[in-house]
């Protein structure tokens, strides 16, 4: 596990239990887990939007809250979306833009009295379901989370592979591999560069496929249903989703050749996608037979913030 940001030298320890906190765009979510995973508490409380220091007074908040419930003091793990720059240790890419360029780390360590580790969201939830969720026991783990965007993450014999760049799992922001013609260049990103699987494989890039296909603009999770009910449209949505999100994913095991990927996020949701996509990715890995396993996530939107709270690991609690 790579060493937090930040100064080492504030007190820390011995606990007995670790605290993790996810910070999202709309709340802040706060787990107290005991040595062997078990929940001991939970507090939430809504994310001040657009404001840092409110930000970091809220997820203070939520610690100390935490151990007031559990009794006692804990180490402390927060999962952000975006990372920390090893370069100026502040906060980079995130989608939480009151956050950029904030030494959250350094603030929180201060204003906690110790030392706190950081990760992104996405390494937290991948860290989350190697330790003792779908991917447990397995020794390469990519973790995709599918919602409003795609995020994922790398986790090698129960450690976060972070990268001297911090950008390790970026798979969101690659381009889709095996582009057809009606597929090149792509959609916009808001990286500043088109063809991205996020912008095929998020909640809005389905929406934008089917509004192409019904001329209706309408949610994921409502092209889902419709597609259940065999609306057309919908159906060929899904059908299409199913084979680029298989591209995507083969070109990850064409290079990481991972054990299991685990999936969370909403569209995480959509059963079929653990049968189909595994059938669709086997012409595109470079492989007589792929072993891979493609599971959903065992905590579902508890997987961030567990994986936040297991980034202290067993000797440092």
């Amino acid at each position: 596990m790579p060493k937090a940001f930040g100064p080492e030298a504030l007190a820390l320890g011995p606990f007995r239990m670790r605290i993790g906190i996810d910070v999202g765009g709309t709340k802040i979510e706060g787990i107290a887990l005991a040595s062997g995973g078990a929940e001991r508490a939970r507090q939430r409380v809504a994310t001040p939007r657009g404001d840092y220091d409110g930000t970091v007074s809220a997820i203070v908040d939520v610690v100390k809250a935490l151990e007031h419930d559990i009794g006692e003091r804990a180490t402390v793990g927060v999962g952000i979306p975006g990372t920390m720059s090893r370069a100026a240790g502040l906060v980079k890419n995130a989608n939480s833009v009151w956050l950029i360029g904030r030494p959250l780390l350094n603030d929180l360590e201060h204003r906690l009295g110790r030392p706190v580790r950081i990760a992104n969201d996405a390494n937290c939830f991948a860290l989350s379901e190697a330790t003792d969720g779908a991917a447990a026991g397995a020794g390469v783990v990519f973790g995709v989370i599918l919602g409003t965007g795609t995020g994922a993450g790398i986790v090698f014999g129960g450690r976060v592979i972070v990268g001297p760049n911090a950008i390790a799992g970026e798979w969101g922001h690659n381009p889709l591999p095996w582009p057809s013609a009606d597929e090149w260049p792509g959609p916009p990103c808001y990286c500043g560069r088109t063809g991205c699987i996020e912008t095929f494989l998020s909640g809005p890039g389905v929406a934008r496929a089917y509004a192409e296909y019904a001329g209706i603009q309408l949610p994921a999770e409502e092209i889902v249903a419709r597609a259940d009910r065999g609306d057309a449209a919908a159906e060929a949505v899904l059908a299409q989703y199913e084979q680029r999100m298989a591209r995507g994913l083969a070109g990850v095991i064409n290079i990481l050749d991972p054990d299991v990927i685990v999936v969370g996020g909403g569209l995480s949701n959509i059963a079929r996608l653990y049968d189909t996509v595994p059938e669709l990715w086997t012409p595109f890995v470079f492989s007589d037979s792929v072993a891979t396993r493609l599971v959903k996530a065992k905590y579902g939107d508890a997987s961030g913030v567990r994986g936040a709270a297991w980034l202290w690991e067993e000797e440092q609690v």
